[in-house]
C-alpha cells in the first residue's frame, strides 16, 4: 500500500523536527503554510489541521516577537514528542535479558468505551496480546507506558508487571503469536521502498536545503509510526530476513544527512514575519 502523509501528521512531524524552540516561541501560521506547501499541502488543509490539533490541546495560539499569529506546542505535546524521540532516534539493540512488561487490565462493563481506548493505546505503544486482557511489551517501554496511561487517566484500570518469559513455548514462537510479525515486516518493506532510493540519490548527488527539508520531513513522517507498530524485539526472536534493522539504518542515515541541512531552509521562516 502506498504511503499516505496527512496534513495533520505532517504538521506533527514538522513540530517534532523543527518546531520545538527552546524559548517555546510559536511558529507563525504563515510560515507553517509556506513550509507545508513545499510538501504539497494547501493553506486550507493546514489551517483545518492546526484547528484540530488546537482542539486536542496539542497546539496553543500565541504571538511571535513581531506580533504575527502563530502556534506553540502545549506541555502535553512536548512530553509526547520527547517520549517519541526516545523511540524514533533509538540506536541501541534490545537484549532478551531485559525482560518484559505486562499490562493486565479490567474495565467495568459500564465503562467499556475505556476498554477500547486502553486496547488501542497499548497497541499504539507497541504492545502485543499475550491473552485476553493481558498485553506484553519489552520492559524498556515501562516508563513511557506508565506516563501514557496516567496522562489518559487509564491507570486505575491497569496493573503493570515486569518479568521473564519462562515457557512452556519457546519465546520466539510465543512472540510470533503476540505480534503480527508479517504485518510489521510489511511496514518496514514499505518504508524501504519509499525512502531507500531517496538515500541512494542523496549519496550520489546531494541537492539543496529545500530538497533536504522536504525529503527529511517525509522520511520522518513515515518512520515515526514504525517504532510504535514495531516494539523492536531482540534479534534472536525475529526471522533471519527481518527488514527492521535495514529500515532503521536507512532512516538514521537520512536523519544524519538531511536534518540539519533542512533546518537551514526552515530557519528563515521562523525568524521573520513571513508575508
Amino acid at each position: 500500500m502506498a504511503e499516505q502523509h496527512t496534513p495533520r501528521s505532517l504538521i506533527v512531524s514538522f513540530y517534532g523536527a523543527y518546531g520545538r524552540a527552546p524559548d517555546e516561541s510559536p511558529v507563525p501560521v504563515a510560515a507553517l503554510i509556506r513550509l507545508l506547501g513545499v510538501l504539497g499541502v494547501d493553506a486550507p488543509s493546514v489551517r483545518s489541521s492546526v484547528s484540530r490539533l488546537k482542539r486536542r490541546g496539542l497546539l496553543l495560539p500565541g504571538r511571535t516577537a513581531d506580533g504575527a499569529a502563530g502556534y506553540a506546542l502545549s506541555e502535553d505535546a512536548r512530553r509526547l514528542l520527547d517520549d517519541g524521540d526516545r523511540r524514533i532516534y533509538a540506536r541501541t539493540e534490545p537484549k532478551l535479558s531485559e525482560g518484559w512488561v505486562l499490562a493486565v487490565f479490567s474495565v467495568p462493563e459500564a465503562e467499556r468505551h475505556k476498554r477500547h481506548l486502553l486496547r488501542s493505546r497499548l497497541a499504539r505503544l507497541g504492545f502485543g496480546t499475550a491473552a485476553p486482557g493481558v498485553w506484553i511489551a519489552p520492559a524498556r517501554l515501562y516508563e513511557e507506558t506508565r506516563n501514557a496511561l496516567e496522562r489518559l487517566e487509564l491507570s486505575p484500570y491497569v496493573d503493570l508487571f515486569r518479568g521473564d518469559h519462562l515457557g512452556y513455548t519457546a519465546t520466539a514462537e510465543a512472540v510470533a503469536r503476540w505480534w503480527d510479525l508479517p504485518a510489521i515486516a510489511g511496514l518496514h518493506e514499505e518504508f524501504l521502498a519509499a525512502h531507500e532510493p531517496v538515500l541512494r540519490a542523496w549519496r550520489t548527488a546531494p541537492a539543496g536545503a529545500e530538497d533536504a527539508y522536504r525529503d527529511y520531513l517525509l522520511a520522518l513522517d513515515s518512520w515515526r509510526r514504525l517504532p510504535y507498530a514495531d516494539p523492536v524485539l531482540p534479534a534472536e526472536l525475529l526471522p533471519d530476513d527481518w527488514p527492521g534493522r535495514r529500515s532503521a539504518e536507512v532512516f538514521t542515515a537520512l536523519h544524519e544527512l538531511l536534518r540539519d541541512r533542512g533546518a537551514e531552509y526552515v530557519r528563515p521562516f521562523l525568524s521573520e514575519d513571513t508575508p
